[in-house]
């Protein structure tokens, strides 16, 4: 197996944008060549919203607070979406602080925990939900429903215990709950399968905040 590494630390270089409502995004990430310090921002609303000291974030009902500290994103994805796409996609485009490489970020369990350089752990919570705000920055047609049909969303992490990240950093799997449910399988299961979603509920380990997120999604 490849060793899992940190590719990429990306910044937000706030932009104005032109989808609805929207304003001034942060979802512009840049690459930074510098160690970066990552703590828990605290709730979503009302707290520092990214997990990255330096990085920004605008849309605070939609986005940030602990349980969307980070997003990592693979770059194995990314490589598979040119080929979809037929155009070149730096990383860092879809808005994610972490680019990976040698990771199944998408293969992940729900609740997994991964041990990033000398202090940082990360804990997955969910995958990436679309909105009209990376459609616009994508500019492709119907980007919303034609990211949301592929298991391809990249993970949310909290912040199980802080520490500095910086490019090249080994990312290992720490530990791995033994419901298996993956961040591709429970996207899908968000996007297209309210069954299976409900079914969800029931499994041991699953972070708190999704579990409550399910629930409001549902109208339990």
């Amino acid at each position: 197996m490849s060793r899992a590494t940190v590719l990429q630390v990306n910044l937000a270089v706030p932009e104005q944008s032109d989808a609805k409502n929207v304003g001034i995004t942060g979802i512009n990430k840049q690459p930074v060549d510098h160690p970066v310090a990552v703590r828990a921002p605290g709730p979503k609303r009302t707290g520092l919203h990214s997990g990255l000291v330096g990085d920004q974030i605008f849309d605070i009902d939609h986005h940030g607070g602990d349980d969307q500290a980070v997003y990592a994103y693979a770059r194995e994805d990314y490589d598979w979406w040119e080929g979809r796409l037929g155009r070149s996609l730096p990383g860092g485009l879809f808005g994610e602080n972490l680019t990976t490489e040698g990771l199944d970020v998408n293969g992940a369990v729900l609740g997994e925990t991964w041990g990033i350089g000398d202090e940082l752990v990360l804990q997955t919570t969910f995958g990436r939900i679309p909105c009209a705000t990376f459609q616009w920055k994508m500019g492709e047609p119907h980007w919303v429903k034609t990211f949301g049909a592929e298991r391809r969303p990249g993970a949310y992490l909290r912040v199980v215990r802080p520490g500095q990240v910086r490019a090249g950093d080994e990312v290992r799997v720490l530990e791995r709950p033994a419901h298996g449910v993956t961040i591709g399988d429970s996207y899908h299961a968000w996007m297209h399968d309210s069954a299976q979603l409900r079914a969800y509920l029931e499994l041991d380990g699953l972070p708190d905040g999704l579990r409550a997120e399910i629930r409001r999604k549902l109208r339990l």
